[in-house]
């Protein structure tokens, strides 16, 4: 009881205000992850039939694995498996390297945004489903699951760490989004600097209220499909 006292008379002055904001970022988070909870399960209801249908179209059109789990690098940077449908041959890490092997312009647009514009590994209807960011539906159960938010960094690869430098920190910070700034600021035509300069801003400004703001924002997005390929 005596304790209590001496605890509760400390004047509010004396309190760390850098405390505070850790607290309160905290519950922020907290709120943030309830949401994304939510919003996944309820996605995944709604969309099941929508699901089974393009798995099903899949592999009709391409008979092999429906889903593609890549490993990403996610919050505290820890590994794990992320999930899309698949959209590619099945061979497609063998035909990427004979590709860059034998093809030094697709080289040299690789190493210089990690992805390719007119990608030979893409199945037809791959092109529609990456076009309409449907290969990314499976990824409401790493959210669920709790390896993705619905809102963060774009997920990367173990070869991607060394281009974020001392920015990595910034990007284990959070979990990785299925959306983000970089998917509401163009997607596919922003540079590879400029995504890193908006998972470090997302890092350091995040909030329920914000993610809620980039979630509205990714509707038009992917309607329009701006800078989608």
């Amino acid at each position: 009881m005596h304790e209590a006292t001496i605890t509760a008379s400390v004047p509010s002055s004396d309190v760390d205000p850098r405390e505070d904001g850790l607290n309160l970022r905290r519950i922020d988070d907290m709120a943030s992850r309830t949401l994304d909870v939510a919003l996944a399960m309820v996605a995944l209801i709604i969309l099941a039939p929508l699901m089974l249908i393009i798995a099903a179209v899949i592999y009709i059109l391409d008979p092999g694995p429906i889903i593609f789990a890549h490993q990403r690098i996610g919050r505290g940077g820890r590994a794990f498996p992320c999930l899309k449908f698949r959209s590619m041959v099945v061979d497609a890490d063998a035909r990427l390297r004979h590709l860059l092997e034998t093809s030094a312009e697709a080289r040299e647009e690789w190493e210089r945004d990690h992805k390719l514009r007119d990608d030979p590994r893409v199945i037809g209807i791959g092109k529609f489903l990456r076009k309409t960011s449907l290969d990314e539906l499976p990824q409401l159960i790493n959210v669920v699951r709790g390896e993705m938010s619905l809102v963060g960094p774009r997920p990367i690869v173990v070869g991607e760490i060394a281009r974020y430098g001392r920015y990595f920190e910034h990007y284990c910070a959070v979990r990785p989004g299925i959306t983000g700034l970089w998917q509401v600021g163009g997607r596919n035509d922003v540079s590879y600097r400029r995504r890193v300069a908006y998972d470090v801003t997302y890092s350091r400004a995040r909030s329920c209220a914000m993610n809620v703001k980039i979630m509205a924002y990714t509707v038009p997005s992917v309607l329009f499909q701006r800078g989608s390929y």
